[in-house]
């Protein structure tokens, strides 16, 4: 299914030549049947058994096996005009088989990781690589925490993952020469701080979050008595339509593919820090407000509030914001091939360490199926032998 992956681990070096040959067998072994479980995808059982070795090996790392593909990515978008590197979390659930070291998610009752993916892309949804990859999960004694939590520094917060992701994405426009890199999150990455860090003079990359929060502007409401201040969704709602657009909705839980027509209103608010972090500076930010018009009434009308550092000064510079944006769904169809075409969730491995090490492979093997499935239709005139 993946011909020529092997490519992905050009230049691996566990220090090792047994080890390096090991992990290139094992990676085209896994990737000629992902759906599979690792005993049906390797042939012989010394295979196996070896196979098993290298995952418990203590010398082998997820970050070592990921170090190839990271740099062959880095390659790959330096051929673009623009990139997208999307970031997001989504769970892996072993409650049924935990590893023996395997801690929890959101509850006492279930065991597994939280896996935070940093994945580069093209506005187009052409998958280039995975740029950066991290798991965590929870001891028991830290659920139900978040209000005692709320006044910690930011480095000491699960939030603080979305501002390493930003500046990943700096490291990546530092690399990258020409082509502009532009991080994506969705609203969990709503974090004031990142706001803050992207005011400086000259940041390396540009940004688009989908807000959380309605915040306060600088601003005080003069219809409301004391310290009130006017609300982002306030001003917005008073500033004119700048454009109108119609986008495919995918299918969801929660709702059906459709058709949607958007209103989008765009202008350049300054914001006030929030209470709990008072000592932060003032932050100007573009916001682009995207709402659904004409919608089914069903409670799932398509309502973002987008901040970003990008222009918006015409109607194809709010577009672009739009569609990069849209573009970040790409992150939920990799992880569906990780879950549904992979089925990571039921690898059986004793330890998290052997779990993460065979992620890894997973990983790329879940790009490369993704990589030739956007392959073929952003580029159909291309042989099928390419």
């Amino acid at each position: 299914m993946c011909e020529g992956i092997a490519a992905e681990f050009e230049g691996i070096d566990f220090g090792d030549k047994r080890l390096n040959q090991r992990s290139v067998t094992i990676l085209e072994a896994l990737a000629a049947n992902p759906e599979a479980s690792i005993n049906a995808s390797i042939e012989s059982w010394g295979d196996t058994l070896a196979a098993y070795r290298f995952f418990r090996n203590a010398n082998v790392q997820p970050e070592e096996i990921l170090r190839p593909h990271r740099e062959a990515t880095e390659r790959r978008l330096r051929e673009h005009a623009v990139v997208l590197v999307v970031q997001d979390t989504t769970e892996f659930d072993f409650t049924a088989h935990p590893p023996e070291d395997a801690q929890c998610l959101d509850a006492e009752s279930r065991f597994g990781l939280d896996d935070h993916t940093h994945l580069a892309i093209t506005p187009e949804k052409l998958c280039l690589g995975v740029v950066g990859s991290e798991q965590f999960d929870r001891a028991p004694e830290t659920l139900g925490k978040g209000r005692a939590r709320k006044f910690l520094l930011i480095e000491a917060k699960e939030s603080f993952r979305w501002l390493t992701g930003y500046r990943l994405a700096c490291e990546l426009q530092q690399k990258s020469g020409a082509t502009p890199i532009v991080s994506v999150a969705d609203c969990e990455a709503d974090i004031y701080e990142l706001f803050v860090e992207v005011q400086q003079p000259s940041p390396p990359a540009d940004f688009i979050i989908r807000a959380r929060e309605n915040r306060c502007t600088s601003e005080r409401n003069p219809e409301r008595e004391g310290r009130v201040f006017t609300k982002v969704l306030d001003k917005l709602a008073e500033a004119p339509v700048r454009v109108r657009r119609t986008i495919d909705l995918p299918q969801t839980p929660k709702r059906k593919a459709r058709q949607a027509e958007l209103e989008i209103r765009a202008i350049t608010i300054e914001l006030k820090p929030p209470d709990a972090r008072s000592n932060l500076p003032l932050v100007s930010q573009q916001c682009v407000l995207v709402r659904e018009v004409n919608g089914p009434g069903d409670k799932t009308e398509v309502s973002w509030l987008l901040m970003t550092s990008l222009p918006i000064e015409s109607a194809e510079d709010v577009l672009r914001v739009v569609d990069y944006y849209v573009a970040r769904w790409t992150v939920e169809i990799y992880f569906r091939a990780l879950k549904t075409g992979c089925r990571v969730e039921r690898i059986q491995l004793e330890t998290l360490h052997r779990v993460k090490n065979c992620w890894a492979f997973y990983k790329i093997i879940a790009w490369r199926i993704l990589y030739l499935t956007y392959l073929n239709r952003t580029t159909p005139e291309l042989p099928c032998t390419a």
